[in-house]
């Protein structure tokens, strides 16, 4: 069953999604060499309940923190740790907060210090795809219109898009339907309608699109393991075309 929002809804999302820019703005911030990924996790969780939201990830399922923080080869769902950042690295940043009986969704991938020309390369187009994924939300396109444009967009550069994992409607529920994969042909798929919300999220591999899970049941890595970038927000199909409501 695909959820259609109302405005007013939607308002309660985007207002969710302010305090996720907050915590963009902070890990911005924090994300340096020597710093340990549960500094960054803490700070996060720490602004979201000061905004009297709720970390939705913490306890989702079991996970045992606020954010997902993922570094270089680790595609999503990394476990903060003591473990520090270093020269060189990517980070993954993936949060959602919970307030008013709505969730919000979103991710950024950071640079720590100085990356290659390829990394520079491999961020620009995943945060690119997106861009080209919300620009085809829009009353009367297809599903798979935004499934094609990201995988389309990144296959051009060079690079892979993981086919395991999916974005998704974003309401009431932190994952609803549709489903909203980052590959496959355009013109298939449910109608997009006003009201419809969504979260879509490029996953990036610079190498093949394959994934495994690591021991702790959790952390997805490449499996050739190769460095992977992640951008997501979360955006409402309107009449005026696609609302991102996480920026």
């Amino acid at each position: 069953m695909i959820y259609l929002k109302s405005p007013s809804e939607i308002e309660i999302i985007r207002s969710n999604g302010a305090i996720l820019k907050e915590c963009f703005e902070i890990a911005g911030k924090l994300i340096r060499v020597g710093v340990k990924r549960v500094e960054i996790d803490r700070a996060i969780e720490e602004r979201i309940l000061k905004r009297g939201g709720k970390p939705a990830f913490k306890g989702f399922h079991g996970f045992p923190a606020a954010t997902c923080i993922s570094i270089n080869e680790e595609v999503v769902h990394g476990i903060p740790d003591d473990r520090v950042l270093e020269e060189g690295q990517i980070v993954g940043i993936d949060v959602g907060v919970y307030r008013d009986g709505y969730y919000a969704d979103a991710a950024r991938t950071f640079p720590v210090g100085e990356v290659s020309p390829q990394v520079k390369k491999l961020l620009k187009v995943t945060r690119e795809a997106l861009e080209k994924g919300i620009a085809k939300a829009v009353v009367g396109n297809n599903l798979t219109d935004i499934s094609h444009a990201v995988e389309s967009y990144v296959t051009g550069h060079g690079f892979s898009v993981v086919k395991t994992l999916v974005g998704h409607g974003i309401g009431q529920q932190m994952h609803e339907q549709p489903q909203v994969p980052n590959f496959g042909p355009p013109a298939q798929g449910p109608v997009l309608e006003e009201g419809l919300v969504i979260a879509i999220e490029p996953m990036v591999n610079i190498g093949g699109s394959d994934v495994l899970t690591l021991d702790d049941g959790w952390t997805v890595v490449t499996a050739d393991r190769k460095l992977s970038a992640h951008f997501e927000d979360t955006v409402a199909v309107t009449k005026n075309g696609p609302a991102i409501l996480t920026r």
